[in-house]
Order: C-alpha cells, then structure tokens, then sequence
C-alpha cells in the first residue's frame, strides 16, 4: 500500500500571513491592514473588511470548529442586515489546493470569513467624539433610527422574576471575576458598587418585572458602542450587532442606550446620552426614571471595567499596562452612576 504524506492544514498563523497579503485578493489592494481582537482578525483591504473568527471557545461562545465559525459567520451576516443594509456582503471560504496553499473563495474551505464592505473610520461616532465634531440633530437621527430598530425587534419571552434574577447574578459574577488578586483593582469600591447596584435591583425588583411582563425585552443589538456607529452622508449604520450569543441580545433597549451613553461619557461627552434619551422617549413613548437608567449605566461600566482586565489573561496580552487603567476608569463610572440611584 503507498503511503502518501499528509499534508498538514494551515494553522491560525498561515492563515493571518496569507490574509495580510495584498495579493492574495482578486480585488489586488494597494494594502491590507490587519487588527486583531479577543476573538477575530480582520483585514482591511481598499474597498473591503474580512473577519476571520479565532478557534477559541469560552464560557460565552464556541468557535472551537470550522462548522461552528462556518455558522456564526453566516449568523452575523443575517443579523447584521437590519441595521447594516448593503455592508455586509456575504460569507466567503478560505481554501486550500492540493499543496495546501491557501486561495481566497477557492479550494477545499478550511476557514471561513465574512466579508464587508469597508467603511470610512471618519464617519464613526467615535471619530466625532474625537474630532469635537458630535451634533445635536445627529445623535436625535440616531435615537430615532434605534427606536425603529426596538419597535420593530421580536419581543423575547423572559420570565419576569428570571430577568431579576438575571441583572442580580451579571452584577454579582462581573464584581466577583474582577476580585482576582492579580488584577490589583481596588477590592472595596468593586464591592460596594456592586452592593449598591444590586440592592437597587432587590429594592425596585418590580420595576423590572414589569418592563419584562410588558415585552420590553427584545433582540437588540448586544454591543452598541461609538466605533460601531456610522453617519454615513445617506443613511446611518450601525455595524457588529451581536452574532455568537443570543442571550447577550435579550435586552431591555433602555439598558442598551444606556450602554451606549455610558461610552459616550468616559469619551467626555455626557450630554450625548441626554439626547438619546430625550428623543427615545418621544419616539417609544417608554418613559424610564433617571434611576433606572443610572442603574443600566452603572451595571454596564462594571461589565465593561471586567471585560477590560479580562485582557491580562490572554496569551501575550498587547499594551498590558493599558487595561488595568481602563478597568479601573471603567469602575470609577460605575461607582458614579451608582451614587445617583
């Protein structure tokens, strides 16, 4: 019987190099510029982005599997269509001959991508925020757009009691996961703020059962920050929506627009979040208390002040020194929001 060597598949880092190729696309970009994230790659040709999800699996997703990113690949295109129509251009195979060199949409797949069309970093809500550029009637169009995007979202069945439980649990595993004595955050103000987030929760538990009881709860978007938002001269679009958990998307769109308007004051813009809340309300006629959206913002910083030193457990994290400034900055808003309720 002849044996005949197996060729060995390309691994995560042939497959980074291929990409990062200018000439490996039929498009044949003057450059590629790749970013890397927790848990993609993507690489930004002239015209276009290509999104190569990691192999990694975690408490909160699996991409452990070609089939399984082969999956999720085609779940953030489908997702993504709503409030990114005509960005998201479809799932494409990254394929191997028979000498294992890898071809973009060609060949036996061994990766898959989802490919974009690239839009201008300029146009971001982050970039105005940086350039001092933000307008009133801009962040108005947006609250607008986002109240079409709830009103016309599945409602999702949530038990009531369940979505208490819920928010008091998220509250209690973010402040405990960031009390790892490595992390070096301060001990005492994770707790009190979460002690104080979470007594309003036990103390105003009907307020939201009820939102729940009303079908407040939708499927949102999961991860609504300023990079993801695009003013673009025609339209607004909002990209990223969240593809690898949908229970992450089972939101209450006020705690969502709170998210986004806790970002937009860490960025030094807190009057951003006054102009969605303002319009939202017109537009939906959901009139929620300032405490109940203090309380979405606080629990939200908490969140993100873990995701943030979450980043020091990676292999060879980058810029290491950065995260624990940023957890920190992150908790320093969570213990204001939580002083207002």
């Amino acid at each position: 019987m002849l044996n005949v060597p197996r060729i060995p598949l390309p691994d995560l880092d042939a497959k980074v190099d291929f990409l990062s190729t200018p000439s490996s696309y039929p498009e044949l970009p003057r450059s590629v510029e790749a970013r890397e994230t927790h848990m993609s790659w993507v690489f930004m040709t002239d015209r276009h982005a290509f999104k190569l999800k990691k192999p990694v699996k975690t408490s909160f997703l699996d991409f452990s599997t070609l089939d399984l990113r082969k999956h999720f690949c085609e779940e953030e295109v489908r997702l993504n269509r709503d409030l990114a129509p005509g960005v998201y251009v479809g799932v494409v195979p990254l394929g191997k001959d028979r000498e294992a060199g890898l071809r973009l949409g060609e060949g036996e797949p061994v990766e898959y991508l989802v490919q974009m069309v690239r839009l201008p970093a300029a146009a971001t809500l982050e970039a105005a925020i940086l350039d001092n550029r933000v307008e009133e009637q801009t962040i108005r169009n947006l609250a607008k757009h986002l109240a079409t995007f709830y009103r016309q979202a599945p409602v999702l069945e949530i038990e009531p009691a369940a979505y208490r439980r819920r928010l008091t649990e998220d509250l209690s595993a973010n402040a405990e996961a960031m009390l790892k004595p490595g992390y070096g955050l301060p001990a005492a103000q994770i707790k009190t703020t979460a002690d104080v987030l979470s007594g309003f929760a036990a103390r105003h538990g009907e307020v939201f059962e009820k939102r729940a009881g009303e079908g407040r709860i939708v499927d949102a978007h999961g991860d609504l920050r300023p990079e993801h938002i695009y003013f673009l001269p025609d339209r607004i679009v909002v990209i990223d929506r969240l593809e690898f958990n949908a229970a992450f998307r089972a939101l209450d769109p006020v705690d969502e627009l709170a998210y986004l308007a806790m970002e937009c004051e860490r960025a030094g813009v807190p009057v951003i979040g006054s102009w969605l809340f303002e319009t939202y309300c017109a537009e939906s006629g959901d009139r929620p208390s300032p405490e109940l959206i203090s309380f979405y913002m606080g629990a939200r910083a908490l969140l993100r002040a873990k995701l943030a030193i979450w980043h020091l457990d990676t292999p060879h994290p980058r810029t290491p020194e950065k995260w624990p400034l940023q957890a920190r900055a992150y908790l320093d808003l969570a213990e204001g929001f939580a002083a207002k309720i």
